[in-house]
């Protein structure tokens, strides 16, 4: 470890140790922790992984005062201390970033911080005592940020940074880090280390919660693994693989390289011609002249930032956001702002980012969602009347080859984990036997193993000819599955790229902003920044 002193650099008092000894943590027929133990100390990195539902997010609760365990206890420098509350840990030096950023958009940076803390100018807020403070930690730690900026005009990966600032300037010595690289490009993610690496030789302690397994191999120091609310085990990062790591999660080994074999791309299913639309409630375009063509037998993704126009585009083309200008067509027939039920006849099927507000009915069991939409259609009804014989068939032939697990066909929708509500909204799309699948975001949140099913029933799906428009924030699934990569920002249509033929850099670009425009001879992309909409 590295060795500490008593004052951070910014002159505030540093931590030398964090402890969680015996941590347990019970909910209603759930023990989120099972006399846990977990450290961290002054200069390190320390990863925290598991599979959703292992008790990371309810171990760092804990520590940040916003659950109290039944047991165990946590040890300050050696000393027990008592969280009751974030206030609490906060005044312990403890800080959270946490993954959805807790910004006011239209106040600046400085104001943002000032939010919350009392005032040496009571009742006025003391401003410029706060921006002082602020550039002298953008100096200390290379945050590169305007102080006077509003939030509203940064980019997402300066608006992570005013969180880092906001804990700094709180006191914070040790700093828990919740999937803070879930939303940035590649080339903010690799600003954001160098910042955290600077962090910890400085004395910072930090706390690393990510599912990117490569992002824990590069930048920790120490992984511990929790399973089933149990630590597995606590290891030296650089005496690890990510298949050790995913071994420990999972208790089985995990295929990472997905194999996509040549395929023979058949002919065109999906087409969108500068296709426009516009958010009426906030008056913007979201979508500015999007082009592009899907080939029945290949997997199309589409990168970018969240919030760049991905899920207005899957609700344009599943007839759930009005088309504004422009044309949508399936093997030819225009399909443009006809309705989902017609959508689906056209040979559309749709998986929904949002599962739970889209996707499916959870107070509805597992069978009647596997119907949704098509419960009026044979085989599932008969005239006006259910064939509840054949839909529970359906529920067990659907259950079984998707490895839907549950208790039974009845059980509630939402009594599923999250991996086996997807796999269910899975089987019950490609039930359809469709010509087009759109799915966005089709493993938002689940765990490693569920993953796995998803992407090789996607990759099944292609060699029997299915056109799938993949839409995913993780670039490294977009690159694991797809045959071309759609980059957008703003809503445009930054470049459309051969997988095999691109780089993260160059990804990591147009996900910036950055519109590829051609392929010198040196095979170099050339780029140009976008005229605004």
């Amino acid at each position: 470890m590295t060795k500490s002193k008593k004052l951070l650099p910014s002159g505030l008092p540093r931590i030398e140790s964090i402890e969680m000894r015996g941590i347990v943590k019970r909910f209603p027929g759930v023990l989120a922790n099972d006399h846990v133990d977990f450290s961290v100390y002054a200069g390190e990195i320390h990863a925290l992984l598991g599979e959703n539902g292992a008790g990371k997010s309810t171990l760092m609760k804990i520590l940040y005062g916003l659950y109290q365990p039944e047991e165990g206890q946590v040890f300050l420098n050696g000393r027990p201390i008592e969280i009751k509350s974030p206030t609490d840990s906060i005044a312990h030096g403890i800080g959270m970033i946490h993954q959805h950023f807790m910004l006011v958009d239209n106040l600046t940076v400085t104001e943002n911080v000032a939010l919350g803390l009392k005032s040496s100018r009571e009742p006025r807020l003391d401003l410029g005592r706060v921006r002082a403070r602020i550039l002298e930690l953008i100096d200390k730690y290379g945050l590169q940020l305007d102080p006077d900026a509003t939030i509203s005009d940064l980019a997402v990966g300066e608006q992570q940074r005013v969180e880092i600032i906001k804990a700094l300037y709180r006191g914070a010595a040790l700093l828990v880090l919740d999937e803070p690289t879930a939303v940035l490009t590649p080339q903010e993610v690799a600003d954001l280390f160098v910042i955290f690496r600077q962090m910890a030789k400085d004395g910072h302690a930090l706390i690393f919660i990510s599912h990117k397994l490569h992002e824990i191999i590069d930048l920790t120091d120490r992984v511990t693994v929790l399973r089933d609310g149990r630590v597995i085990g606590t290891r030296q990062t650089a005496e690890v693989t990510k298949g050790d790591l995913a071994t420990m999660m999972v208790g089985r080994d995990v295929l990472f390289e997905r194999v996509r074999p040549t395929a023979e791309r058949g002919e065109t299913r999906l087409t969108l011609k500068n296709v426009t639309a516009f958010d009426s409630k906030r008056g913007h375009r979201v979508l500015k002249n999007v082009s592009f063509q899907i080939h029945g037998g290949e997997i199309v993704g589409v990168a970018g930032v969240s919030g760049n126009g991905q899920r207005q585009l899957a609700e344009v083309i599943a007839g759930l956001w009005p088309v504004s200008e422009g044309k949508v067509t399936i093997e030819g027939q225009d399909v443009t702002n006809l309705p989902p039920a017609n959508m689906i006849e056209a040979g559309l099927s749709y998986i929904p980012e949002e599962r739970m507000h889209d996707g499916a009915v959870k107070e509805f069991s597992v069978a009647e969602n596997l119907i949704l939409q098509d419960h009026i259609r044979p085989p599932y009804s008969k005239g006006i009347f259910l064939d509840f014989k054949y839909i529970a068939d359906h529920a067990r032939r659907m259950i079984k080859d998707f490895s839907i697990k549950t208790p039974g066909q009845d059980t509630l929708i939402k009594n599923l984990s999250g991996g086996n509500i997807q796999k269910l909204i899975l089987a019950r799309e490609l039930a359809r036997r469709p010509r087009v699948l759109i799915a966005a975001q089709p493993t938002r949140g689940v765990d490693i193993g569920a993953t796995e099913y998803i992407h090789n029933q996607l990759l099944l799906q292609r060699a029997e000819g299915l056109a799938t428009l993949l839409i995913s924030e993780d670039l490294d699934e977009v690159r694991a599955l797809s045959d071309r990569i759609i980059v957008m920002f703003g809503g445009e249509v930054m470049g459309i790229v051969n997988n095999d033929d691109t780089t993260v850099e160059e990804l990591g670009l147009m996900m910036a902003g950055e519109k590829r425009l051609a392929v010198s001879a040196a095979g170099q992309a050339l780029h140009k920044k976008p005229v605004a909409p």
